[in-house]
This record gives C-alpha cells, structure tokens and sequence, in this order.
C-alpha cells in the first residue's frame, strides 16, 4: 500500500547574525492531521542576539527574551543543536522519504536553514506557502473585498505606493474566519497560521498552476479597489 503524502511544515526565528535560534516544524497530512512536532532553541546559536527591533512592541528583545524564558519553564520549548535537528530531520525521512516541506516564506527560511548547518537537502521538494496562496487567493475579488473590509492594507510608501497585505497572518484569517495575532514563535506559527493554510490550499484544484512569487506591484491599492 502506497503511503500518504506527508507535509513538514517548517518555521524559524532568528538571531541578528541570521541564524536559526528557534526552529519549529510540524509533520502532517493533507488534513492537517499532525503525526509529529519539533520546538527547539539552537544552543549553537542561543548567545546571538535574537531579531528585534526596539521601536516596535512586537519585537522588542527583552520582550521576546521573556517569552523564550517562559516557554522554557513550562516545557513548551526544548534546548537542542543542529545535530540534533539534523537528526530529527532524518527519522522523519526515513519514514516518509517522499515528505514535503514547506515554510510561508520559504526562500527566507531556507536562507537561513543552509546559513545555521540545517541540512535540508534531502527534501524531494520544499514549496513556498506564500506563493501556494498568492497565487490561490490572493488576486480574486472575494480575498480583496475580505482585505477591504478588514483593512488589511500597508503603510503608504515614501515613494507613494499602497499595498494590500498577504501575509500568513492575513491568509491565516481568511480561510478560518478566525482573527489571531502570530506569536512569532516557530511552532506555534506552523501549528496555528500555516498549518490551517495549507490545509486549504490543498483542497484546491490545479494549486500547483496556479503558484506564484508575490509581487508588490500586482497588490496596489489602486489597481485593486475602483471607487463606488
């Protein structure tokens, strides 16, 4: 009997130097029928400064510090290495060598995998979710009236241009209908963002035609919306 096909839903939170310092993944079916998960902090990489930002609330270090200190206490995330990683990643394709894997933005993640010593070379294929779903939803008229009427729109640039937003976040509440914040932690933004996402797209005919790289240009505000 042929196996299922399998999905590693791979997420990752970085160090200012562009490493991995969370890496979370969830392996599932079509269903979103999850078989097994990983969450761990890189011990190669625990001493980099996480990615922050200080003007932003969101990405504020000694905000983010905390929360990673937290979820230590309680168990929800361990301390591993990339070897150890590395070796997760060959039980899981051991038992589905035919397996995909897939992060939302995946030449971001992918980047900094390969930069962290993550091997990640023995996937037969390793899609984008941003393009699966731009490509899907993003251009019709019902994922456009959904952003207008939650005004998911970006900040105006300096040279004028107005986007409207696709991001997992977005995407995430348009094929749920449920509003939610990313916590911005690997695991729980594969489990509870991506997870629901693909689950969606998969269940949509000729996706793989229809993926495509996001382009700012095709989501401006004024080629998207005609007023009344």
């Amino acid at each position: 009997m042929a196996k299922k096909n399998m999905y590693l839903i791979i997420d990752t939170e970085t160090t200012m130097n562009d490493h991995v310092y969370d890496f979370g993944a969830v392996l599932c079916d079509r269903h979103g029928n999850v078989e097994n998960t990983c969450s761990v902090i890189l011990k190669d990489f625990a001493n980099e400064p996480l990615f922050h930002d200080e003007k932003s609330t969101l990405w504020n270090l000694k905000l983010r510090q905390e929360q990673y200190n937290r979820m230590l206490e309680n168990g929800r995330i361990m301390i591993s290495s990339v070897q150890g990683v590395n070796r997760w990643l060959d039980k899981v394709l051991a038992k589905y060598p035919n397996v995909i894997a897939i992060s939302y933005n995946a030449a971001f993640d992918k980047d900094k995998l390969i930069k962290s010593g993550i091997d990640i070379s023995n996937f037969k294929e390793y899609l984008c979710l941003w393009q699966m779903a731009y490509g899907v939803h993003a251009h019709t008229k019902k994922y456009r009236q959904f952003v207008l009427d939650n005004h998911y729109f970006n900040n105006v640039t300096e040279l004028g241009n107005a986007t409207y937003q696709t991001n997992a976040e977005v995407m995430c509440h348009y094929v749920t209908g449920i509003k939610a914040i990313e916590e911005h932690t690997a695991l729980a933004d594969c489990r509870d963002f991506e997870m629901p996402i693909l689950v969606d797209i998969l269940k949509r005919k000729d996706w793989r035609k229809k993926m495509k790289a996001y382009n700012w240009r095709d989501c401006q505000l004024r080629d998207a919306f005609v007023a009344k």
